[in-house]
């Protein structure tokens, strides 16, 4: 009995995870598992009415789930921010969920801006290291509101926490079998200290433990390049916070775009978060319109991460299918050709 926590959020968040769930429950039927559910109304409702982001027993109360699976979060009516950091980076940074996944795949019949590019070029991973960085907190201003003002923002880079980071890329590069080529990217030319740290990690990490793994590094400027000329050429990447926010937004666009983008925030030793990257698309709240194909693959790489690989297969190949069918006709909301509901009654039909 798998006990996984549902936080469908805001705007179009309850919508798809909605249609998430009922895959959820097809695959569980199809392969013979259990679980059950419980919702938390964490989001920009509960605040406006409340001023509380999370209560104070929340994440006590979540360590206690198998995983979490999130909708959105973002409110038209909340200042950017109060969400945002009270909420996911909370969450993020208490539960320790120190991996930022985030698949970079194109489906077949799935539309991309690159020319001659198709789902054989564009099969890779990102790991993205996900409590550290310029995310961690450190900094602030001093002469405040004054011509004199200077602010600060501190890159935190730990030893351990680029190592677990790396360790964890290795191992995803040596299960994947498919290259074995792990790049690091990073920008050692001018972040001299803390992608100092990140390089000689990575090398001896893979010196003494993965001699298997073929080590490729790219400066970010140039990956960004890389993604759109030869995205062929990268098979896993890891990759330092901010960095990684900046590429996998790319990695989204190449693999045609937020609708069918899906990430999970991975702690391999307790719960973890598992979310569309899409946001909570406020204007189209209600419209049964929006894409659910990236909350479905977010339900995807749950069912992987407790363990249920046949199920998580099953679901992966059901999308495919899907979209094979023709019947989905877009991914951007308002133009699928069908509903909400019925992309994710299709999806589940097919599992």
């Amino acid at each position: 009995m798998y006990n996984i926590a549902v936080i469908p959020g805001d705007g179009t968040g309850p919508e798809v995870v909605r249609e998430g769930l009922k895959v959820l429950e097809a695959a569980a039927q199809a392969v013979g598992f259990r679980y059950q559910t419980t919702s938390f109304d964490f989001g920009g409702e509960r605040y406006i009415k409340t001023g509380e982001v999370l209560p104070p027993k929340a994440i006590d109360e979540l360590r206690a789930f198998d995983a979490i699976y999130l909708g959105a979060i973002g409110h038209p009516d909340v200042e950017p921010g109060i969400l945002e950091k009270g909420i996911l980076l909370t969450l993020r940074f208490e539960l320790d969920q120190y991996i930022n996944l985030r698949p970079v795949k194109l489906y077949p019949h799935v539309d991309c801006p690159l020319k001659d590019k198709g789902p054989k070029e564009i099969d890779f991973m990102v790991v993205r290291e996900n409590t550290e960085g310029l995310y961690g907190g450190m900094g602030g201003f001093q002469y405040h509101n004054t011509p004199q003002e200077v602010s600060t923002q501190v890159h935190l880079t730990t030893r351990f926490g680029a190592e677990r980071a790396i360790r964890y890329a290795f191992e995803l590069t040596r299960k994947r079998n498919r290259r074995k080529q792990l790049h690091l990217v990073a920008k050692r030319n001018v972040l001299t200290y803390v992608h100092d740290t990140w390089w000689r990690a990575f090398n001896q990490v893979g010196d003494a433990h993965y001699p298997d793994i073929k080590r490729e590094y790219a400066h970010v400027d140039a990956t960004c390049m890389w993604f759109v000329k030869n995205p062929e050429w990268f098979d896993v990447i890891v990759v330092e916070n901010m960095f990684g926010d900046i590429i996998t937004d790319l990695g989204a666009m190449i693999q045609g775009g937020m609708g069918i983008a899906a990430g999970g925030n991975i702690n391999p030793e307790g719960v973890s978060m598992f979310e569309p990257i899409g946001g909570s698309a406020p204007k189209y709240t209600g419209q049964n319109v929006i894409c659910p194909l990236a909350a479905i693959g977010a339900l995807q790489l749950l069912v992987a991460e407790i363990g249920e690989e046949r199920a998580a297969s099953r679901i992966e190949q059901a999308v495919i299918k899907a979209l094979e069918s023709g019947k989905i006709k877009s991914l951007s909301a308002g133009r699928m050709g069908l509903t909400t509901a019925q992309v994710g009654d299709l999806v589940a039909s097919l599992v």
